[in-house]
């Protein structure tokens, strides 16, 4: 499907949209002081082996210690593909403990973010992508990518085993489907040349550093999503204009000419309303065209989605109202998880079908919109109770979780205390001051709303404390308080 690709540059954030129909499809955000670190390489060091949990904390000099599972470690991994095996057996893995000690130097690279309270999740075995292969410096591996056609991937295999030798393994990529063994033979080379320089940096520097950092956003955007069906990629700024085609000349040359440096009056992303496709993609409510909606909740393990009809009656009957909001939720559902970054279980509840031919049309609609995607995604299926199972795989921060952060007032909860109930909480608290502190008086300083229900409605229940503990009680609104937050005062 065509797209195009909108770049909007400043020094300390970098924004890109994907557009595909005249729609927002992905959006990517960089800060300068916020940089990803997946992909990025350290030389680690063994902080605590953990052996009941089979996993080990590791330094890489950021504020939390990364966790390296007995998985993700490379004798571990060459147990599973079975190498050293004897009859094509794989050997049991070793215990975490005997593979890895406290203080010991380790080369690890970040798999995923740290993301709220957890630290970085870490990987023994090094990966480095290229624009058409990634090399797998410590494996013998050589794969092609799914989404390839099986009958291509064969032949695919052969040529890749016969260009790159012995020397460590590789994976093809999907946009390496039609490339010449010259072009392939270069990103082999400078990968290779990549690898050596990581190995060197790890026997010069101490431990907790970083030898490699993954590229740049822009970099990755031509990398990863810039592809034969991207018409055109526009960045508004001159500086950045040149390096990407530096970089497009040296890795990409096909890209080149589709790279243009857009000069108008309008911000770039005004051009699609992008900034407004942002604010909403925030927001729980998504509104469908036909007049229903969705609500996203997302929570620490997973993200909830309900779909409602809300005002959509122009179907024949209530169930066809149904099937046709919920075919065109899979369509909603599949570009919000792109658009949102979601990734982790995902649970979506469908407005229930009676007929069983709706219900696979639906889950056939999603399969077809996540076809789309390119991370990895699993749909299991409905559940007994008619909730369909997925998953998406997380790497970064969702949109969300970068651009916003906990509300001051509710701590995140999504509701506060009614003015009521926060009058009731002061009486009791009150009460339970007197029992304990003999003052000359109370004062309730809290917000307006609160001290308005005591002025008023809640006046009488005030005066019946104040005769019961013999105390005067005063008031005082404070305007800057949120609506939970108060303080009693003893004079």
């Amino acid at each position: 499907m065509p797209q195009d690709i909108l770049i909007n540059w400043a020094p300390q954030e970098t924004r890109v949209a994907v557009i595909e129909q005249g729609a927002v499809q992905e959006l990517h955000v960089e800060r300068a002081l916020e940089r990803g670190l997946v992909g990025n390489i350290y030389l680690g060091k063994v902080a605590r082996v953990l052996p009941g949990m089979q996993s080990a904390f590791i330094d890489i000099g950021l504020e939390r210690a990364g966790f390296l599972h007995v998985g993700d470690l490379l004798s571990s991994i060459a147990s599973r593909h079975g190498e050293g095996a004897e009859g094509g057996r794989s050997e049991p893995v070793l215990p975490i403990e005997k593979q890895v000690f406290e203080g010991q130097s380790i080369m690890v690279q970040v798999l995923k973010d740290p993301i709220g309270t957890k630290g970085a999740r870490l990987s023994a075995q090094v990966s480095i992508a290229g624009r058409l292969l990634v090399y797998l410096p410590q494996d013998k591996h050589i794969g092609v990518s799914q989404k390839i056609p099986p009958q291509q991937r064969e032949q695919l295999r052969e040529r890749l085993q016969a260009l790159a030798g012995d020397a460590g393994g590789f994976i093809l990529r999907t946009n390496a489907e039609d490339a010449s063994d010259t072009e392939l033979s270069d990103d082999i080379a400078y990968l290779r040349k990549t690898w050596a320089h990581i190995r060197g940096q790890a026997l010069r520097l101490p431990p907790a550093s970083l030898l490699h950092q993954d590229l740049s956003l822009l970099q990755r955007v031509l990398r990863d999503v810039a592809s034969q069906a991207t018409q055109f990629i526009r960045v508004d700024s001159r500086e950045q204009h040149q390096a990407l085609q530096a970089f497009a000349t040296e890795f990409m040359p096909g890209m080149l000419k589709k790279i243009a440096l857009y000069s108008g009056e309008r911000p770039i992303f005004d051009l699609h309303n992008i900034d407004e496709e942002i604010a909403r993609a925030l927001g729980r409510r998504v509104e469908l065209k036909s007049g229903g909606y969705l609500i996203i909740d997302q929570t620490e393990a997973l993200t909830a989605i309900d779909v409602n009809t809300g005002g959509f009656v122009g179907a024949r009957n209530f169930e066809e109202t149904i099937f046709k909001t919920n075919l065109e939720s899979a369509q909603a559902i599949a570009r919000q998880l792109r658009l949102r970054n979601l990734g982790g279980i995902m649970v979506v509840d469908f407005i229930d079908m009676a007929r069983a031919e709706h219900r696979e049309a639906v889950l056939d609609e999603l399969k077809k919109q996540l076809a789309r995607d390119r991370v990895k995604t699993t749909v299991n299926g409905f559940s007994a109770l008619g909730l369909l199972e997925m998953t998406r795989k997380r790497t970064r921060e969702s949109l969300v979780h970068q651009l916003c952060e906990a509300c001051p007032t509710c701590q995140g909860k999504g509701v506060v205390k009614t003015a009521r109930s926060v009058t009731y909480d002061i009486l009791r608290e009150i009460l339970r001051e007197a029992r304990q502190f003999n003052p000359r008086e109370f004062r309730v300083v809290a917000a307006p709303a609160v001290i308005e229900l005591f002025l008023g409605e809640e006046s009488q229940h005030l005066a019946g404390l104040s005769d019961f503990i013999g105390k005067p009680i005063s008031l005082q609104a404070e305007a800057a308080l949120p609506q939970e937050q108060y303080d009693i005062v003893l004079l």
